[in-house]
This record gives structure tokens, C-alpha cells and sequence, in this order.
């Protein structure tokens, strides 16, 4: 996904400032950031962009992972043929970021801390010491702390926000321009979704479908009337 094709919302500006101070920070300083929040607050969008804007390697775990499964994948990003040994996987791994300076971003953390695979963490950072981006659920600062040695490596907390008025305005704008979305309209949507991103992106799709539909390309809180918005909860049983 390139720069350009991310809206920059209010988590993509935090974590790549986050990433910037990381990059720029004094020897000695710790290298490790942590983003966590709950699903669907743009987490992986705000990766995406950071990703490419410091060039950063980006790798998003799977729950059926194991340690092994975890160094292939990394080092398949790093474009570097494994090492018969984990051992040595994390050496090729902790070589490739201390020569390129690159960061390594993981996402969906939480599937690794979970499963007490941290300790992979731990060793690519000491090896290396660059600087490494963990991204992951509401659960991940507890799941640090239970690991002392990861947990003092951390150089800055990014807790995620939800999304503001702003920020679905303006993904409102970028995702489709030809529609004027009233501000009534957006506010109203801003307060049923309460700031996760992806019921925000789904909405607007239904308005912009509504909108085709009705053959306008405005669309105010009076002109969507009684529709409602989908907010996750699934609708009443009818009873016949």
C-alpha cells in the first residue's frame, strides 16, 4: 500500500512521529515502540504508511505461529535465504537491521506475547538493538509487563486513538470526492461508531451507495432520514 493511498488520520501521524524519534534517538536509548488499541482504530493503516515512510520491514503475525514460523516469515521480508538453525535465523535477522538501520514492524503482536514467543523479541533486539515496532490489542502493555526483559526496552507507549470528527471527514473527502458528506451527518456517524475507523469506512460506503441510488451528490442527516448506521450489533430477530 503506497503513502499516497493512506488517509492521514490522527494514529498514522502518531506512529510515524513515534518511529521518527526512535530513529533519531541517542545511543543507549532504548529502540523498541509499542501501539496498541482496540480492533478496527487504523493500527495496521498507521503501520502501513510508517512502513513506508522509513522504509521499515513489516511483517503481521498469525495466531498459529510458532518461533520458527515467525523467523521464516521476518527473514522472507528481509529477502534472505534462512539459516538451517533459529539461532542463526536470529542472527541473519539482527545483522540485516543493524546494517540497513531499517525498523522491523510487527503486527498483531499480541499472537506472539500470548503465546510467550517474546523472548524471540527480546533476542532480534539485543542483537540488533534497531529499532522494532510492536503493534497489537488493548492487552499488550499487560502482556509486556509480565516481561520484565522486553518490557524495559520500550522507548514509547503509542496508545491508539479513536477516531476524531476530523479524521472521518477527512476519510470521508479522500474516499469519495464526489459526494459532499454534511457535517451533521458526519457527526452523527462519529458518535454511533464511537471512533473505530472501520464501522466508519463501512458506513460511508452505505452512504455513498445510498447516494448513487438517489441520484444526489450531497447528503445531510435530514436527507439519510431514518436509515441508521451499522455499528456491529446484529439486528433484532423478527417475530412473525
Amino acid at each position: 500500500m503506497s503513502v499516497s493511498k493512506i488517509v492521514p488520520l490522527t494514529n498514522v501521524g502518531l506512529l510515524a512521529g513515534a518511529l521518527g524519534r526512535a530513529q533519531a534517538r541517542p545511543a543507549g536509548l532504548p529502540g523498541l515502540i509499542a501501539m496498541y488499541g482496540p480492533s478496527g482504530y487504523g493500527k495496521s493503516a498507521a503501520a502501513a504508511f510508517a512502513a513506508n515512510l522509513h522504509r521499515a520491514y513489516y511483517v503481521e503475525c498469525r495466531d498459529t505461529w510458532s518461533k520458527k514460523a515467525f523467523l521464516l516469515a521476518v527473514l522472507r521480508e528481509l529477502s534472505i535465504l534462512p539459516a538451517r538453525t533459529m539461532s542463526e535465523m536470529i542472527d541473519q535477522i539482527a545483522v540485516q537491521l543493524s546494517t540497513s538501520g531499517r525498523p522491523l514492524i510487527v503486527d498483531d503482536v499480541q499472537y506472539l506475547l500470548d503465546k510467550a514467543l517474546a523472548n524471540i523479541l527480546t533476542d532480534i533486539y539485543n542483537a540488533s538493538e534497531g529499532t522494532i515496532v510492536l503493534i497489537g490489542e488493548e492487552r499488550v502493555p499487560s502482556s509486556l509487563q509480565r516481561l520484565e526483559r522486553l518490557h524495559n526496552r520500550v522507548l514509547e507507549w503509542v496508545p491508539a486513538q479513536p477516531a476524531t470528527l476530523d479524521d472521518v471527514r477527512k476519510l470521508a473527502e479522500q474516499s469519495y470526492p464526489g459526494i459532499v458528506f454534511g457535517d451533521d451527518l458526519l457527526a452523527d456517524l462519529s458518535k454511533a461508531t464511537k471512533g473505530c475507523l472501520r464501522r466508519v469506512a463501512v458506513n460511508l460506503y452505505k452512504v455513498k451507495s445510498e447516494a448513487e441510488a438517489m441520484m444526489v451528490d450531497r447528503v445531510d442527516l435530514a436527507i439519510w432520514g431514518q436509515r441508521g448506521w451499522f455499528t456491529g450489533e446484529a439486528p433484532a430477530r423478527r417475530v412473525y
